[in-house]
């Protein structure tokens, strides 16, 4: 596993040391995230608000195609203590560029950090997507949506399952 991982990250440095124009900056948004639990739970399943906040780096390749991996802090899960789940994510979004706008999807990578540790698996996947508007050449606002592949409760879980979904809405400073 270590060998594939090493691999993998070798490729994709030198797929990103083909990078015409870099860019870097610090993001700060709103969650509003849940847990989809199937089936239904007989218990309060409210949505939390919470903040994210992180860093990323673009690289772009063209003036239309960039690749755009970041290292956030993000607060998500259910309003209620218990199902809470805080995470350091790792989500690299391919973008493409149409003036001010751009639209990017791409993997995220989640280790769990908050304290509850029973019953939740430390590392998961989830997919994302989401719209950036350059409101100003180092100024943007963004709206994001991410949503787990797989089930974040560990297999001990009684026949349930949770999956994560989050909205973000964010503003970032380029630097």
């Amino acid at each position: 596993m270590r060998k594939n991982l090493l691999l993998v990250a070798f490729l994709f440095t030198g797929f990103l040391m083909q990078a015409q124009d870099v860019t870097s900056g610090i993001r700060v948004a709103v969650n509003i995230s849940n847990l989809d639990f199937e089936p239904h739970p007989n218990f309060d399943n409210t949505h939390r608000n919470g903040l994210a906040i992180g860093a990323f780096v673009d690289y772009a390749f063209s003036e239309k195609l960039s690749i755009m991996p970041e290292l956030m802090y993000s607060a998500e899960g259910g309003k209620d203590e218990d199902l809470r789940a805080n995470y350091i994510q790792l989500p690299i979004t391919l973008r493409y560029h149409m003036g001010e706008l751009s639209i990017g999807v791409g993997p995220q990578a989640n280790l769990k950090i908050w304290d509850y540790e029973d019953g939740y698996k430390t590392f998961t996947f989830s997919g994302v997507a989401g719209l950036q508007y350059d409101v100003l050449e180092n100024l943007f606002v963004d709206a994001r949506f991410s949503y787990g592949f797989g089930n974040i409760l560990d297999d001990n879980a009684a026949n349930m399952e949770a999956k994560t979904s989050t909205i973000q809405i964010g503003v970032g400073l380029k630097i």
